[in-house]
């Protein structure tokens, strides 16, 4: 009989990369409409609060 634990381990690894992969290139693509979401938030507070 063939081991086959070490081929599913190497199967896992590969997906574990596409997965950080993709993540680095959504966060990328999306970086700054996420800093200007936070910029209107924080904009939105700071008028809200009274000096």
């Amino acid at each position: 009989m063939r081991d086959e634990r070490g081929v599913s381990a190497m199967e896992y690894a590969i997906l574990a990369g596409i997965v950080v992969i993709a993540l680095v290139a959504a966060t990328t693509s999306f970086s700054s409409t996420i800093t200007n979401l936070w910029a209107g938030i924080t904009g939105a507070i700071t008028k809200a609060t009274p000096s």
